[in-house]
């Protein structure tokens, strides 16, 4: 049997950093939009996650990708994938 072919495909998502103040952490806030079951209004709800940044590249207010990982600490188990600024500079 092969291993290596056991990869699972992580959850990514796409949100808005709120906040850098801790080493190697940002908190990323994530929105999405559900449909009320009877009136049919969109409702946003917003999430925050606790991001692993070793580098910490990410600034207050950046739009960025991030995805799921091994838990690194109590509260921490998504990773910065790529910066949403740097892929439209890269595109333009």
């Amino acid at each position: 049997m092969n291993n290596t072919s056991t990869n699972k495909s992580r959850q990514r998502k796409i949100g808005k950093v709120v906040s850098t103040q801790m080493t190697s952490t940002i908190v990323v806030s994530v929105d999405s939009f559900i449909t009320h079951p009877i009136y049919k209004k969109k409702i946003r709800k917003t999430r925050r996650f606790l991001v692993h940044d070793p580098d910490n590249t990410a600034k207050l207010g950046d739009v960025i990708t991030i995805e799921e990982s091994r838990p690194i600490s109590k509260l921490k188990r998504w990773v910065v994938v790529v910066d949403q600024k740097k892929i439209q500079d890269i595109k333009s």
